[in-house]
């Protein structure tokens, strides 16, 4: 077991919810100069226009029911000529438009769309400007097309701000502008263009400052943008047609999108999901639970690492690590489960107070372990040799995360003085956060834009990864004991000391999920996401078991006995959905899968004293 959180400073009392910034500010990330609700799909590589989408006289001797299966026919032949278009069948995209009467776009759509990908803003603001807003124009739009009453032909949405529209335009002529080097007209569209606008300040700021870069590399960092000749004009697309009406523009790669939207339903409602690649579209999906890791296939000897803490799979799934209450940090080659010199960290005398955590570099190639004597140590995975020691803290190192490009890494600590600091990958620090709270656990989503804290007491610390600032704060009446972000990067997995483990909607703040079922007191127990696309929330447990939960459904769906002293936490492999490793008081690292690999585990030869044994020979 490993101790609960303790420092020879008074703890801070808890404290209600105090949130730091709005909801929207949350959602946004910073210094970026792309809407993150617009996604960042790669659009179609067809944009002619295919006339008129109002309905027509059909080229069909016979009048066709209105509805397809009771789906609005003109729809979804709309979505289909785009589908073909999308994948090259341009001839057959024509000959169903000409067939059924339907076309995908009007001519000023199309010309608006043109417009764009090939960076004639004057054009594409002149198309902007004569656009109007459903159900506000003077005409009245026909079912599925619209009338010529109505502005030109380009129909925006209900709710659509033309000013936000005309300022993403103006923006991406001034990125190109400054790409060029032409900084004279770039400071006109800035100072002329986008600040009478009076939209967002903030972004108005990012771009004066951009006027500074000395390369166009380091513009397009600064700016996360690609340039003219990248994918930022049909994002630049994408994000405008989200703003005009489907009637006459349908959203890009809309078809993909449904068929997308189905098979992610049909994977969220697969109790037992395993299967790693794509489901099908030829019959509903489902997974069977033979193929679910229920079993304990192998079990590898402590080798005198006493209680185990925690376990991590690399993120490529070929090693595991494990810490705990001695002076050992062993690394397992997964295809094996045999335990090499090379792949084995003995801390000796270093760790004598036991390893709190262990966090894995991006590239799998170093490890930081976080020890209860208040260092923090930077290893060589694939030699075992220490690359540094850090700095002593005055309290136990507790946490650690990368960020996601692997140059840099966060502590945290017990020490409320130092209890957030980044160090780059040579274990120089670069950043004291200056934050007050204590820090007993630290998750970080990938794309940066997140990096939650927990404290020792109650209370979970939610900031912006990219500029450090507390967004908000969350009392949980309790004390939290793990943390784990999505690799969507939008749910928080709390596991908590009263028995629950909490999923919360990083953006809304809004809990999505309570598990039940696990048992916790004092100690240190964590819990994480995991499976084929991330589809479970696995924890230990006081009583010695597993517990599996359905991400999406919230329903226990597993309750699997393996230990016979408390279960300190488990690790789904991120490369195999049938792998499962899970750690405890006792000792063994027990590895879950399924049926069919039991039978082929169980008829291995046995490996060394350094190696994995199977279940029937442990005594």
């Amino acid at each position: 077991m490993e101790p609960e959180a303790t420092s020879s400073a008074a703890g801070k009392g808890s404290a209600g919810a105090r949130p730091h910034g709005s909801i929207e500010s949350a959602s946004q990330p910073a210094a970026s100069l792309e809407d993150p609700a617009h996604g960042s799909r790669r659009a179609a590589a067809s944009s002619a226009a295919m006339g008129s989408s109002s309905g027509g006289n059909r080229a069909v001797s016979e009048p066709l029911a209105y509805t397809y299966f009771g789906h609005d026919r003109e729809e979804v032949t709309r979505i289909l000529i785009q589908a073909l278009s999308d994948m090259g069948y341009q001839a057959a995209a024509e000959s169903v438009s000409q067939v059924s009467g339907h076309k995908l776009e009007s001519p000023t759509v199309a010309a608006f769309r043109s417009a764009v990908l090939e960076g004639s803003w004057t054009e594409a603001e002149k198309l902007l400007n004569g656009a109007t807003i459903s159900g506000q124009g003077s005409g009245q739009g026909g079912r599925g097309g619209y009338s010529a009453q109505e502005g030109n032909g380009l129909l925006l949405s209900p709710g659509s701000n033309i000013v936000i529209m005309r300022f993403w335009l103006r923006q991406q002529k001034f990125l190109e502008l400054l790409e060029r080097r032409d900084t004279a007209n770039a400071l006109q569209v800035l100072r002329n263009e986008l600040t009478p606008l009076h939209h967002d300040t903030g972004k108005l700021h990012l771009l004066s400052s951009l006027l500074m870069c000395l390369s166009t590399n380091e513009l397009m960092t600064k700016a996360n943008w690609d340039g003219a000749r990248g994918e930022s004009r049909r994002r630049l697309l994408i994000d405008l047609s989200s703003c005009i009406s489907p009637s006459v523009m349908l959203p890009e790669g809309r078809l993909a999108i449904l068929l997308q939207q189905v098979k992610q339903s049909q994977i969220n409602n697969c109790i037992y999901h395993t299967a790693a690649s794509s489901p099908s579209l030829y019959s509903d999906h489902i997974c069977d639970r033979s193929n679910f890791p229920t079993e304990v296939v192998l079990e590898l000897p402590d080798a005198g690492m006493g209680e185990v803490w925690e376990v991590q799979f690399s993120h490529d799934g070929s090693r595991l690590a494990s810490c705990g209450s001695t002076n050992v940090v062993s690394i397992w080659e997964t295809q094996t489960f045999m335990d090499s010199a090379s792949l084995v960290i003995h801390v000796q005398k270093d760790h004598e107070s036991g390893v709190a955590s262990i966090a894995w570099s991006p590239n799998d190639q170093m490890l930081v372990t976080c020890s209860r004597d208040n260092y923090a140590r930077i290893w060589d995975t694939v030699t075992g040799s220490l690359i540094k020691k850090l700095p002593r803290f005055d309290e136990p190192v507790s946490a650690c995360v990368w960020a996601a490009d692997g140059a840099s890494f966060i502590l945290g600590t017990l020490d409320s003085k130092r209890s957030m600091c980044t160090f780059d990958m040579a274990g120089d620090e670069l950043i004291q956060w200056n934050k007050k709270h204590r820090v007993q656990a630290l998750s970080a989503s990938l794309d940066g834009r997140w990096l939650v804290a927990a404290d020792n007491m109650t209370t979970i610390y939610v900031y912006n990864g990219q500029t450090r600032e507390l967004e908000y704060e969350l009392d949980l009446g309790t004390q939290p004991t793990s943390l784990s972000i999505s690799q969507d990067c939008r749910s928080l997995l709390v596991n908590k000391a009263d028995s629950e483990a909490q999923l919360i909607d990083l953006v809304t703040r809004t809990t999505i999920h309570k598990f039940h079922g696990h048992k916790m007191d004092r100690f240190i127990i964590r819990s994480t996401f995991g499976g084929a696309n991330e589809s479970f929330v696995v924890s230990g447990s006081e009583d010695g078991c597993m517990f599996i939960w359905h991400k999406s459904i919230g329903a226990a769906v597993e309750r699997l006995s393996g230990h016979t002293k408390r279960c300190n936490g488990a690790t789904w492999n991120p490369a195999d959905p049938c792998m499962i490793a899970s750690c405890s008081d006792e000792g063994p690292i027990k590895i879950w899968s399924n049926r069919a690999r039991a039978a082929e585990f169980k008829n291995r030869p046995p490996g060394n004293h350094n190696g994995w044994r199977p279940p029937s020979e442990i005594a």
